[in-house]
């Protein structure tokens, strides 16, 4: 046991003498293990560089790069943050509207597509806890998940849609919000094609 204490005091004055004690002061440079994370290839914003051929460091987008929103009003690709009214939150005020946004422009030509994509987005975002058919049955249930939602039992049957929406966006109990991963249309497309599926239950 003492050739252990005996040891580990050596090493201990060995590492003291090669590395000094903590707030020495000293012109050689530290001892780095890892020196990867100091000495990045990276560009500083606002700053020239040697890597391109025009000398700035500060890059215009890449063609055809989608902005995530823009100060003009202009989405592209529409999530809604910041933005007001039933499309955007589901709410008249302090309610939840029934019906869907006049923004959509269903008509009998386009409904058809519209469900087609909410089926599509409800496979991708929503099938893996809640299931294909929407009993609540998914693939996350057999790993012991609970409280996941069979959409045709209370309360979410009766959810209104704007409700249905706010749940996608902004999640409820165990669900997260998918409100930055999928846009405003596609989250009504989902409601509208839960909805299908509720009355096709009935």
């Amino acid at each position: 046991m003492k050739y252990f204490f005996l040891a580990y005091a050596l090493i201990a004055v060995l590492f003291i003498g090669l590395n000094g004690f903590r707030g020495d002061k000293s012109s050689k440079p530290p001892i780095r293990l890892f020196p990867d994370m100091d000495e990045q290839d990276k560009v500083k914003g606002q700053r020239p560089s040697d890597f391109f051929r025009d000398g700035f460091g500060s890059r215009k987008p890449v063609a055809g790069t989608i902005p995530h929103s823009s100060d003009d009003g202009v989405f592209p690709v529409e999530f809604g943050e910041g933005r007001e009214g039933y499309y955007y939150t589901g709410r008249f005020g302090d309610f939840y509207g029934k019906g869907m946004p006049e923004e959509l422009q269903l008509t009998e030509d386009n409904a058809e597509a519209f469900l087609r994509r909410g089926e599509e987005r409800f496979g991708i975002y929503c099938a893996v806890c809640h299931g294909e058919s929407g009993n609540g049955k998914g693939t996350i249930s057999n790993y012991g998940l609970a409280g996941i939602a069979n959409l045709y039992d209370y309360p979410a049957e009766s959810y209104p849609n704007g409700r249905l929406y706010d749940v996608i966006s902004h999640g409820k109990g165990n669900m997260s919000g998918y409100g930055y991963n999928i846009p405003v249309r596609d989250r009504w497309a989902i409601v509208a094609y839960v909805r299908a599926l509720q009355a096709s239950k009935k």
